[in-house]
């Protein structure tokens, strides 16, 4: 592996690029990671987490990008405007412009435009199953309404879907009044269209949700109740990933752990994938 000095805690193999501050809009960039190769392969968007205002976008789910780029994938990680100069319209709006510039000039990078999957963890979590969730929607899209922003699966890691806290999964977070720029008393409608809780329904792509069982920040009830909504409502696959004893952030780091859990990622992608019809040739990640 070689010396990366953006990898603190994961460095980056040496056989995999990274193509670095790509601006997909302006002030915000995507890294891309991949192998050599001349084919075309789907891409999977990483949303980094840090409670809506913080973290950075080559510090987080290193493991899983590095892996799915091993394995014959594209891998791209985002940056979004924060709290509190951003509210959570303005993040989604964000990374549906990420969306958009995949679709119109991945295939310049290499990527199958076709496939996109999204992922992240924790607040990236929210934003990754709100990102699938909402498709083509006209007032997310200013500008761009035309381009297809539609996801083909989601695995969101210990995320946060009900910003309401209805069955008080959690405790209250003062950074979601930041978020929604509004307490949650009179501004009900607004926090149910940014919680992917009031979002699921029969358009909704396959997913994999992934909590621990242990995770303090994030209770799993707040996973619980989200795939039952889910898996009630929509006809594409669900599934549920509890993985035993597992914190919140547990696959920030390498660990026998995290290598099961991101092996079954690459798997279900793989999957959905290959179920996948397109009227356009396909190319199979390796």
């Amino acid at each position: 592996m070689e010396a990366d000095p953006c990898g603190i805690f994961v460095p980056r193999p040496a056989d995999i690029k990274r193509v670095e501050n790509i601006e997909y809009t302006p002030g915000h960039h995507l890294d891309l990671y991949r192998i050599d190769g001349e084919s075309t392969r789907p891409v999977v968007v990483q949303i980094h987490g840090g409670s809506w205002d913080g973290g950075n976008r080559r510090q987080q789910a290193r493991p899983l990008l590095h892996l799915l780029a091993e394995r014959g994938w594209v891998t791209a990680s985002v940056s979004y405007p924060l709290v509190p100069q951003a509210s959570a319209d303005d993040q989604l709006i964000a990374l549906k412009r990420a969306i958009a510039w995949i679709r119109t000039e991945g295939p310049e990078h290499g990527i199958d435009p076709g496939f996109i999957a999204v992922t992240g963890g924790s607040a990236g979590g929210h934003l990754a199953a709100l990102l699938a969730l909402t498709p083509n929607r006209a007032e997310y899209q200013p500008g761009f309404e035309k381009i297809d922003t539609s996801i083909q699966a989601a695995v969101p890691f210990y995320g946060i879907y009900d910003l309401l806290n209805r069955n008080a999964t959690r405790k209250d977070w003062p950074i979601i009044e930041s978020l929604m720029r509004a307490a949650s008393e009179g501004a009900e409608d607004r926090y149910r269209a940014s919680s992917p809780l009031d979002q699921v329904g029969p358009h909704a792509p396959p997913f994999l949700v992934i909590h621990g069982d242990n995770d303090s920040v994030v209770a799993p009830a707040e996973a619980d109740q989200f795939v039952a909504a889910l898996s009630a409502a929509s006809r594409a696959p669900v599934v549920y990933l509890k993985v035993p004893g597992a914190t919140h952030a547990f696959d920030l780091l390498y660990s026998l752990r995290s290598h099961h859990v991101i092996n079954g990622v690459e798997r279900f992608l793989r999957g959905i994938r290959l179920q996948t019809t397109d009227t356009r040739p396909q190319t199979t990640p390796d």
